[in-house]
């Protein structure tokens, strides 16, 4: 592949090469129930190995394989760690405790500090600003209160638990005025426990604009109230970073251009091409409108408006375990009356546990202009019904047939792949409109969208 099509991916290192850091930032890393219970009698009241392996590859995993990240803990979160685990290895284990007769024996990659704040002085410092990548909290209560929403908290990596446990250690809830989701995993259940792994990043040095995910009172435009104050995300680990749904649509186009069959098109301009191609993005918390170019948002609710009916969401509510919820744009009888046949021509939709979820077919995909928008689309079309339906958005499966990239369109897009993602936006939608039909553009507010500048692409005809 040649160099001037790779995407563009930082390393994760985000304290870069030489300089120290004048001022340690960090990261939280927890496991918390919807109310934010973190623990039950001292212990994790939960057994999830795969929540373990993600505290390990997150906390442990360094990009520069000379440094190694350092772990802040209270007291009682070190004594609740198994014997034989502690210190954890690999990693700097900073002890916070004002006991003047606690004792670890001068363990090995142990370090005492009487505060958050001198530890972070500690590690901002010579050796450890040289030898120390990333510094993550975990734990526990009273560290994760002083430290969970304080400005110097870059990212909360959170295992959010659905099921319903007992806990009676709290931590604080997560300032959504500040912070907004990078990535959030789809939901598994391990040992009848239902969660997900969600990582959520500072969008905003200060609550410049509260965001409620639970509040309706978002229907006040509020110039540049979604406009990032902080720009850059690469000081995720990599693992998280390019975890982002955005790469999903970036490594597709990147592939096409790189691997897809030089093919002859109606339009005579020439596309490279691939066939059976897929993407599949999570509804629950973000709003999949790309951020590496910006996008017409605007255009995609008037068109999705225009373009509806309220037939497929009585099916939903009148029978969701029906497997026939479709909702066709094929007619055979009427192609030959087109000027263009229908590009997204079948969508099926699917309910389970009180979520909607949509799988759409598209058998001709432009990658450079319509794709972006197609996902928009069909994800509002997803939350809408799901909306009026009362139940809540899931995932939006892209099944592309021809994917393809226009020869025309293969130098903007490179400048494209050029492009870092930011957070998707939250889709925020009226609360009181229940019908289908009644909807208007005003009932759609996008929180959050801070894209990068449009990229002309030049439509083929």
């Amino acid at each position: 592949m040649s160099a001037d099509i790779m995407m563009s991916i930082p390393n994760g290192n985000g304290n870069g090469n030489a300089q120290p850091d004048p001022q340690r930032t960090y990261q939280v890393v927890v496991a918390a129930t919807k109310d934010m219970g973190i623990g039950k009698d001292g212990k994790l009241p939960w057994k999830l190995p795969s929540d373990l392996k993600f505290f390990k590859d997150v906390t442990l995993t360094t990009s520069d394989s000379g440094k190694k990240n350092a772990v802040i803990m209270g007291r009682k979160t070190w004594e609740s760690i198994p014997l034989q685990n502690r210190p954890l290895p690999g990693r700097l284990n900073v002890v916070l405790t004002r006991s003047g007769s606690f004792d670890i024996a001068t363990a090995e990659n142990v370090v005492i500090c009487g505060s958050m704040t001198s530890a972070l002085e500690l590690l901002a410092a010579s050796p450890y600003c040289l030898s120390i990548e990333k510094v993550f909290v975990i734990g526990g209560g009273q560290i994760f209160r002083e430290s969970l929403n304080a400005p110097g908290c870059d990212a909360i990596h959170i295992t959010e638990i659905e099921t319903s446990i007992e806990c009676d250690t709290f931590m604080p809830s997560i300032d959504s005025s500040v912070f907004q989701p990078w990535y959030s995993s789809f939901p598994v259940v391990e040992n009848d426990i239902r969660y997900c792994f969600t990582t959520f990043v500072r969008v905003r040095n200060s609550a410049v604009e509260h965001i409620s995910q639970n509040s309706d009172q978002v229907f006040d435009d509020k110039p540049d109230a979604g406009k990032f104050e902080v720009k850059k995300f690469s000081f995720l680990p990599k693992m998280i970073f390019k975890k982002h749904e955005e790469y999903l649509y970036l490594k597709m186009v990147q592939d096409i251009i790189s691997d897809g069959n030089l093919k002859d098109d109606r339009t005579g301009t020439g596309t490279l091409s691939k066939f059976g191609c897929q993407m599949r993005f999570n509804l629950r918390k973000t709003f999949p409108l790309l951020t590496t170019k910006a996008l017409f948002w605007r255009g995609v609710v008037e068109e999705l408006l225009w373009f509806i009916s309220g037939s497929t969401n009585a099916k939903i509510k009148n029978n969701p375990n029906d497997r026939r919820i479709i909702l066709s744009a094929w007619n055979p009888s009427d192609l030959k009356l087109m000027a263009l046949p229908p590009c997204h021509m079948f969508a099926q939709f699917y309910v389970a546990n009180g979520e909607l979820s949509c799988q759409m077919y598209q058998r001709s995909a432009d990658m450079g202009l319509g794709v972006p928008f197609n996902i928009a689309s069909y994800a509002l079309l997803t939350c809408m019904i799901a909306h009026v339906c009362d139940l809540v958005p899931g995932d939006f499966i892209h099944v592309l047939g021809d994917a393809h990239v226009y020869t025309n369109h293969v130098r903007p897009l490179q400048e494209q792949l050029q492009k870092l993602p930011k957070p998707f936006s939250i889709l925020k939608i009226n609360p009181e409109k229940k019908n289908i039909d009644s909807f208007v553009a005003s009932d759609f507010k996008l929180i959050g969208y801070d894209p990068h500048e449009k990229i002309e692409m030049k439509m083929a005809v």
